[in-house]
């Protein structure tokens, strides 16, 4: 269920090495070294594929609404024949095209866009983003229990993929242009792009230059107003008024986290559970697996109908106390069961909208429950679903900066962030504790291709200086020291290179062998000649990551660490055998973990 040619997995700490690091140097090379004129170009493009995005995902949102109204009529509750036999002929429908003719848009869209990014180039068939609109909107339409946010980020994508190419961009380019459509699709389709912005950055690029940065924001906000042009610039949701009515209710924010962790738990081992067993059976099942996670769906449905689609209308009710703290969990612990085996069928959809309704549902009912036995104490039960949606977010798909902006964003309103942070936070440790593996890592890791984790790269500890420098064995010479003197004591020492400290903080350096053969030469023309060799030297402060100082050192076998407060203080030197021996001691200290 993946764009990318199947490999042997293998465990995750330990495929670090690869098409990654390529990606990485590309990424990093936007805004650095370019000529003006093309980062403008890039700039310029970033805004033409926002709009076009924008525009797409309008169409797309208004695919599926159409969907929806021809599949289940305009009663506000589908008659139960309907909503039993609906998604079900709609799984069976995208199954067959899914299968036949766009085997390339399984999944959420999310993984499959960073394949693009680090494996193909850039390079996304612009029939995967034809593909990806039809079977989306047939498949949610009908009551797939799936989103349109990730499809719309990977619809995003290809549209950029495909200009660029269209504009015969270089493949640097075309690759950097990927995550760019990315970040427009999915802003436009949740009308948020901080949130889309930070997702892409977090989730998809992992790190971000200046360059990077601009071109992302542009087409994201581009992509934003489009979307607000023709659908208006509502909200998803109507956000209810917030007030911490006593520093206790943060106790009940602290339960929705940890309620909030075990169920992105349970949602997250569900999936990992079920999908490679289905992903086992033979190809002809592929045609039926969605239609048969629609009948699950439908039955569940006849019952209670908020399970199917998206259900932002449900959550908008949900925040403003329309349903019992009762129903409200048994709607959580529905959706889990019927997203779950709407994603593992192979049926085209995203896990956001799935994931907002969890939260909104269980923050509800914690809401909800704290209500009704402590009046006095808490606020109103939409405060609780707003929180609970930013609270399944970090602990199912674990984003926690974007879970944090993306309930201030969508709520307007700072006052929040304090039960916001508490809560995510909460559920992001439970969550990392008892799944060692992220939601879009595990899926790679099923699907056998090597993307890098973002999540291990967050925390990543970044290698400095002083974990590899050492106390300098030699002398420090003066540059007026005359050279039999600096023959002697660099030859009484064991280290490669003679370090001389020079007028207005600068250091020099002598290589041993250069300074053997400099003696010799003077001795032969000029024995009365005391004057010693210099050669600048690159310097060091213990502060600089390892990879500054393999850059720095180039050819010199030896580099002065010096005190940022005193430049003429060395306070140790590096080598390349000293930063070797510190990368392998991290190496079997991450073994030993």
């Amino acid at each position: 269920m993946s764009e990318a040619p199947v490999a042997k997995s293998a465990p995750l700490a330990a495929r670090r090495a690869g098409p990654a690091s390529e990606g990485e140097d590309l990424l990093k090379r936007l805004g650095k070294g370019r000529p003006l004129k093309e980062t403008q170009l890039f700039l310029l493009l970033a805004v033409i594929i926002g709009l076009f995005s924008g525009l797409a995902v309008v169409l797309f949102r208004i695919a599926i609404d159409w969907t929806k109204l021809l599949a289940f009529g305009s009663a506000l509750s589908p008659v139960w024949t309907r909503a039993l036999l609906v998604p079900a002929v709609g799984g069976l429908v995208v199954g067959y095209l899914v299968v036949r003719f766009f085997p390339r848009v399984r999944g959420s869209g999310v993984n499959q866009t960073k394949a693009a990014l680090y494996i193909y180039d850039g390079y996304i068939p612009f029939n995967t983003v034809i593909g990806k609109f039809i079977t989306c909107a047939v498949g949610i339409g009908t009551g797939q229990s799936l989103g349109p946010e990730d499809p719309s980020l990977q619809m995003g994508a290809g549209i950029a993929s495909a200009l660029g190419r269209r504009l015969r961009l270089s493949r640097q380019n075309v690759r950097l242009i990927a995550p760019v459509g990315a970040a427009a699709g999915l802003a436009a389709a949740f009308n948020a792009p901080i949130s889309a912005v930070i997702f892409v950055i977090e989730e998809v690029i992992g790190q971000w230059t200046a360059g990077v940065l601009g071109a992302v924001v542009l087409s994201a906000v581009s992509s934003v107003i489009v979307s607000r042009w023709f659908l208006g610039d509502q909200a998803l949701f109507r956000i209810p008024v917030y007030h911490l009515i006593h520093p206790a209710e943060l106790l009940a924010y602290a339960a929705l986290g940890l309620i909030g962790g075990v169920a992105s738990l349970a949602f997250m081992r569900l999936i990992a559970f079920a999908r490679p067993r289905l992903k086992a059976l033979p190809r002809w099942t592929q045609y039926l697996q969605p239609a048969c996670a629609g009948l699950l769906i439908g039955a569940i449905g006849v019952g209670f109908p908020q399970v199917m689609g998206a259900g932002y209308g449900y959550i908008d009710q949900a925040m403003h106390d329309q349903f019992t703290w009762q129903i409200l969990a048994l709607l959580a612990a529905l959706k889990i069961v019927s997203t779950s085996f709407s994603f593992v069928s192979g049926a085209p959809g995203g896990m956001f909208a799935p994931t907002l309704f969890i939260g909104a549902m269980l923050g509800g009912a914690v809401g909800g429950i704290e209500h009704h036995f402590f009046p006095w104490l808490t606020g109103g039960v939409g405060a609780y679903a707003l929180v609970g949606m930013g609270t399944l977010f970090a602990g199912f798909l674990r984003v926690p900066m974007t879970s944090v902006f993306m309930v201030l964003e969508v709520s307007g309103n700072y006052s929040i962030i304090l039960p916001v942070i508490i809560s995510n936070t909460i559920a992001y440790l439970i969550s990392r504790q008892y799944q060692k593996i992220s939601l879009f890592d595990l899926l790679s890791v099923q699907d056998g291709i090597d993307l890098p984790s973002m999540e291990e790269r967050r925390e990543e500890a970044t290698l400095h200086v002083e974990d590899a420098m050492r106390v300098y064995q030699g002398a420090v010479l003066g540059p007026d020291d005359p050279i039999q003197i600096a023959l002697t004591q660099a030859e009484a020492s064991a280290e490669p290179l003679a370090l001389v400290r020079g007028s207005l903080q600068q250091w020099f350096g002598i290589k041993k062998d250069a300074l053997q053969r400099q003696a010799m030469q003077l001795r032969q023309t000029d024995p009365l000649h005391d004057a010693l060799p210099q050669s600048p030297l690159p310097y060091l402060h213990p502060d600089h990551s390892l990879d500054e100082a393999l850059r720095r050192m180039g050819e010199w076998p030896l580099l002065p660490v010096l005190s940022r407060a005193d430049l003429d203080k060395l306070v140790g030197v590096i080598g390349l055998p000293d930063v070797l021996k510190a990368y392998r001691a991290a190496g079997d200290t991450m073994g030993e973990d």
